[in-house]
């Protein structure tokens, strides 16, 4: 099992998207997902989003909030339990990133680019400024089988 987070930073109707292109043996490769990683030990979900936000972008938080949670259920990975954020302000210079290159990219134009399918369910909630949702999908390889939404 394993514990990450994903951030949705946001700015100007655009939000802060990593293009996963540097990572050997990335299950994300040529993917486009917000930032975030792993947990280490002993963090909480706010500590993680935090520190990865800052490790990857060079981005400090000031403002965010927790939105959702993702369970996803794979063949071919372990099980991921993703608690998912979405940040409105934050403080210092964008950094380069060693997982990809990171781009500012409209809202509106998020769905377009090569996004997990799953992805797209939890961005629709996150446009729509849902109340906290938790999602449930299964991949057989790269492809959706499955997927259940709950809403509070």
């Amino acid at each position: 099992m394993r514990l990450t987070t994903i951030c949705y930073i946001e700015k100007d109707e655009k939000y802060l998207m990593l293009h996963r292109t540097k990572k050997e043996n990335d299950q994300s490769h040529d993917k486009w997902l917000g930032v975030g990683g792993k947990f280490e030990e002993n963090e909480s979900p706010d500590e993680c989003v935090v520190r990865e936000v800052k490790e990857e972008t060079g981005l400090t938080l000031l403002s965010y909030k927790l939105r959702g949670v993702m369970t996803f259920v794979s063949d071919i990975w372990e099980t991921e339990y993703m608690f998912i954020y979405t940040a409105d302000r934050f403080e210092g210079e964008l950094t380069k990133c060693s997982e990809g290159e990171l781009l500012w990219v409209e809202k509106s134009k998020v769905p377009d680019l090569n996004l997990w399918e799953g992805d797209i369910l939890f961005l629709k909630k996150l446009m729509e400024d849902s109340e906290f949702f938790t999602i449930k999908v299964q991949y057989q390889g790269e492809k959706l089988i499955y997927a259940v939404e709950k809403s509070s």
